[in-house]
């Protein structure tokens, strides 16, 4: 299969060359912005039969130098991001010649796990979810400022607004995530619970943060990747399959 990739506006739209009336699919990257690994995962979801916008979100910027990467995260607006997402998700749905009426999903890695999960609990533009190990407490770990919150920038944390869950999830997690302990995902899990909403939470043994990143032979787990994409494909294709409501 021939999968085209073009620049717009937002970022690249990735889809299969003969591709029309797809579902489609926000893919946001991780701290490092656009890079091999999220072309290669936008192109992989592209196979699948999605038209996959792979966002950029510090396109607005100057420049990105990232010396810490917990203080980089820190300074970034959640709102000011989702707002972002649900942008990404509106051109899909509305603009793009490929998805046009479709249902739209989001997924993403790390820090992009991080905003598919508040997007799918803050946002009601997206009909399904998939986020990957992403971070989810903003007062214990990488993301805990010694000064506090700055509650403006991160008002409510992954944990914090799991309850309020809005679309059918499934959310994976390494088992020896050094970043995300499992008390986290416990934690995610009861939220998840509490909000009525559909919701698969997938726990891999022996895989570690940046399971799925091919490009870092350090961190990828083939039989983790695989395991997960057998599972996160069907249940975005069951979710978004259908048309959305015009």
């Amino acid at each position: 299969m021939t999968i085209t990739s073009e620049a717009v506006g937002m970022g690249r739209f990735h889809r299969a060359a003969d591709g029309a009336d797809l579902p489609g699919l926000v893919l946001v990257h991780d701290v490092w912005g656009l890079s091999e690994h999220s072309a290669a995962l936008a192109s992989d979801w592209a196979r699948e039969g999605f038209g996959v916008l792979e966002i950029d979100l510090y396109r607005r910027l100057d420049r990105v130098e990232i010396e810490d990467v917990g203080a980089w995260i820190r300074r970034l607006s959640d709102p000011e991001v989702v707002a972002d997402l649900e942008a990404g998700a509106r051109w899909l749905a509305e603009e793009s010649a490929a998805c046009r009426g479709r249902r739209v999903g989001i997924t993403g890695v790390c820090m992009g796990g991080l905003y598919t999960l508040l997007a799918a609990c803050r946002s009601d533009r997206f009909a399904a979810a998939a986020p990957f190990y992403g971070m989810l407490s903003y007062d214990e770990g990488m993301l805990a400022a010694d000064e506090g919150r700055d509650r403006v920038r991160k008002p409510v944390s992954p944990i914090e607004a799991s309850e309020g869950l809005r679309c059918p999830t499934i959310a994976s997690f390494g088992r020896e995530d050094g970043f995300v302990p499992e008390a986290d995902v416990d934690a995610l899990e009861a939220g998840f619970s509490r909000s009525g909403t559909r919701f698969e939470i997938d726990r891999y043994e022996g895989a570690g943060h940046a399971f799925l990143n091919r490009t870092r032979p350090e961190a990828y787990s083939e039989a983790a990747s695989a395991a997960a994409w057998s599972r996160v494909v069907p249940f975005m294709r069951d979710a978004l399959g259908g048309r959305a409501p015009l």
